[in-house]
C-alpha cells in the first residue's frame, strides 16, 4: 500500500483546502494553546481561555469584512440546512408574510424548501429550464413589495455562477448564502439583512456556520422553539448550546492569514480574479474544446470554474490523468457533469497554473 506524504493541489468544493500557515499553526498549537496547558479541543466553552478565542474570532471576521456594530456575528452549527429553517423561523412573524427566493442553482433551490412551514413562497427567478446556468437581469426578477425579505446564493458552487452585484430589494432585507464565496471579495456589508456560510470553504472548516445579521432583524425573532431562535444565539454569546470551538478558532486563524499574510479582501479579490482569469483564458481559447457552463462572462465564478470537455469519456480521463499529475477532485457534479476546479482562497497560484498548462497540453493531445 502506497501512502501518500507530500501535499496535492485540492480543487475540492468543499470541504476545501485550506491555507498552508493555517494549517501549520494549528499543527504547532493542537497539544496545547500558547499558556494554556491543553489542546482547543479540550478547554471549556466557557472558560476564559475560550473567551480569547471566539472574541478573536469576532473581533477578525469583523474587521476583515468590516462588519459595522449594528451587526451581529455568530458562531453556530447546522449548515446551511439549519439555516434554511432558522431564516424563515425568525424572519417571517407572520404566516401571511410571503419570503422571495431567486433561484439560480441547486442551493437557491434548496433553500427554499422550508419556507413553507412559516408563510408562503415566492420563487422571484428560477434558472432551471437553463439548467442554472446563469445570474437574472433585474427586470426579470418577480418581487413581493412587501415581503419579509430576498433570499438569494451568491455564489453556485455546482454550476459556477455569481452574482457580481445585488439586485435592487427596496426596503426588503437581502438574506445571502455566502458559503462558497464569503471572504473572498469585500462586500458592503450594510446592504445585507443577513447572510450566512457554512465555513469549510473560505472561513474555515465543517461544523461551524458563520451567521452576520442585521440586530433589528434578530428582534424579529418570536416564540421559537428555543435552539432556533436568533435571540436566543445573541443572547448567549454563540454559546446558547456547547458551540463548535475548533471550527471557531479555525475560522478566527483564516482571518489572520487573511488580515496579516494576504493583506485584507481587495487584496484576495486580486488573486482570486486573477487565478480564475488563467482557467477561463484556457476555455476561451480552446476552439470549443472546453465549454463553460456559465452562459454569460459576467455570471462567471471566481471560485468555482465549472466546464466540460467533448464527451464525459474525456470528461473522466482528464480527471484520472490531472490525478495523476497531483491535481484532485476535479470531476463535475452530478447534475451538471464536467470538470470543476474550486479555486477557493486558499489555492495557491502555483496551482492553478499547474492546472491551466494542464488543461492547455490535454487538448494540444486530444
Amino acid at each position: 500500500m502506497t501512502t501518500t506524504v507530500s501535499r496535492v493541489y485540492n480543487f475540492s468544493a468543499g470541504p476545501a483546502v485550506l491555507p498552508v500557515p493555517v494549517l501549520e499553526q494549528i499543527r504547532d498549537e493542537m497539544l496545547s494553546l500558547p499558556g494554556v496547558g491543553s489542546s482547543v479541543l479540550e478547554i471549556s466553552h466557557r472558560s476564559k481561555d475560550f473567551d480569547k478565542v471566539i472574541e478573536d474570532a469576532d473581533a477578525r471576521i469583523r474587521r476583515v469584512m468590516n462588519i459595522p456594530d449594528d451587526y451581529e456575528v455568530l458562531f453556530l452549527q447546522g449548515g446551511g440546512a439549519l439555516q434554511n429553517v432558522m431564516i424563515p423561523a425568525n424572519l417571517i412573524t407572520d404566516s401571511s408574510q410571503t419570503a422571495d427566493y431567486i433561484q439560480t442553482g441547486s442551493w437557491g433551490k434548496k433553500s427554499a424548501g422550508e419556507v413553507r412551514h412559516y408563510g408562503n413562497l415566492n420563487v422571484a427567478f428560477d434558472a432551471a429550464d437553463s439548467n442554472y446556468n446563469r445570474i437574472p437581469q433585474q427586470s426579470e426578477l418577480s418581487l413581493t413589495s412587501d415581503a419579509a425579505y430576498v433570499h438569494l446564493t451568491s455564489n453556485e458552487t455546482i454550476q459556477g455562477v455569481q452574482f457580481a452585484q445585488l439586485p435592487e430589494t427596496g426596503d426588503v432585507p437581502i438574506v445571502a448564502d455566502m458559503s462558497s464565496d464569503i471572504l473572498c471579495r469585500p462586500v458592503d456589508v450594510s446592504k445585507y439583512g443577513l447572510f450566512y456560510a457554512c465555513a469549510q470553504k473560505n472561513a474555515g472548516v465543517a461544523g461551524v456556520t458563520v451567521v452576520v445579521v442585521r440586530k433589528d432583524l434578530v428582534e424579529r425573532s418570536g416564540d421559537l422553539p428555543s435552539y432556533l431562535s436568533y435571540a436566543k444565539h445573541s443572547a448567549g454569546g454563540s454559546r446558547f448550546n456547547t458551540p463548535p470551538s475548533f471550527g471557531i478558532y479555525v475560522t478566527g486563524l483564516v482571518c489572520k492569514w487573511l488580515e496579516e499574510e494576504i493583506g485584507g479582501l481587495e487584496a484576495m479579490e486580486k488573486q482570486n480574479v486573477a487565478k480564475s482569469k488563467m482557467i477561463y483564458d484556457i476555455i476561451d481559447s480552446s476552439e470549443g474544446f472546453y465549454t463553460g457552463h456559465a452562459a454569460d462572462v459576467a455570471d462567471r465564478s471566481i471560485m468555482n470554474v465549472v466546464f466540460k470537455l467533448p464527451t464525459p469519456e474525456q470528461d473522466a480521463d482528464f480527471v484520472a490523468k490531472a490525478a495523476d499529475a497531483g491535481m484532485t477532485t476535479l470531476k463535475g457534479h452530478r447534475s451538471v457533469g464536467g470538470i470543476r476546479a474550486s479555486l477557493y482562497n486558499a489555492m495557491p497560484v502555483e496551482g492553478v497554473e499547474a492546472l491551466a498548462s494542464f488543461m492547455k497540453d490535454y487538448a494540444a493531445k486530444a
